[in-house]
């Protein structure tokens, strides 16, 4: 069976505020792949996994995102297109005013769950899948960073989403710790079938996890061939 594309860009024009930082984007993302976009800092990467959850506008082109087409998405429809997809920043984001429970209490409460029975399980379920099962009671500060990450990859889980977006999630953590999150985000890949669109600065990223690599250079974004991998430069990070 054909299987559907997640993400689709169709000679896109990618925006970084008013300003057109990439030109003519063909992108195409199915279930369960593995996908990184590399390039120097300016060159577009995080602008373009904003526009795939609709913080910037899509100038011009095509795009769909988990069966919503940008160049034409309702206000109103954001927070569905978001249910379907997955963040985890480099800065964790987590609110550092309530515990562990409360944010993801909170992030499932803001996407239209009522059941507080419901909400209880399947907090107990992304916790235990990332391993901070203990830890639902604690503060953001009484974690280490690490944790922490997991804790953001739990609560980009919550809704079961098709795609996950990880902007640089180990720029902040030492090597260990990044390793640990590297295995975990992996392996939500293949058990779960999810679809991971991570930007990275880490070239030994791409190399001991290889996926699908988009670079970004000279306000374009083009997919290396298999050949072209094993010559990927520093030039491209």
């Amino acid at each position: 069976m054909e299987r559907k594309p997640l993400v689709v860009f169709r000679d896109a024009t990618i925006l970084n505020g008013e300003m057109p930082v990439v030109y003519g984007l063909e992108m195409t993302i199915l279930p369960g792949e593995l996908v990184y976009v590399v390039g120097r800092v300016g060159t577009g990467k995080t602008s373009i996994i904003r526009t795939m959850i609709a913080e910037n506008a899509l100038d011009a082109g095509t795009a769909e995102v988990c069966g919503y087409a940008l160049q034409k998405l309702r206000k109103r429809d954001i927070p569905y297109l978001r249910r379907k997809v997955g963040v985890v920043f480099q800065d964790f984001q987590l609110l550092m005013d309530r515990t562990v429970k409360d944010n993801l209490s909170f992030v499932l409460r803001a996407t239209g769950w009522r059941d507080s029975a419901r909400i209880e399980r399947r907090i107990t379920e992304v916790l235990k899948g990332v391993g901070m099962e203990t830890k639902a009671h604690r503060m953001p500060h009484q974690l280490s960073g690490g944790e922490q990450q997991r804790i953001a990859i739990a609560r980009a889980l919550l809704n079961s989403p098709d795609l996950l977006i990880a902007d640089e999630p180990t720029g902040n953590l030492d090597e260990e710790t990044a390793e640990g999150i590297l295995q975990l985000l992996r392996r939500i890949n293949i058990e779960n079938n999810t679809a991971i669109v991570m930007v990275t600065h880490n070239k030994s990223i791409v190399q001991r996890y290889p996926g699908r690599v988009f670079v970004c250079a000279g306000e374009r974004c083009t997919e290396l061939g298999g050949g072209d991998l094993m010559r990927i430069g520093d030039e491209d990070f």
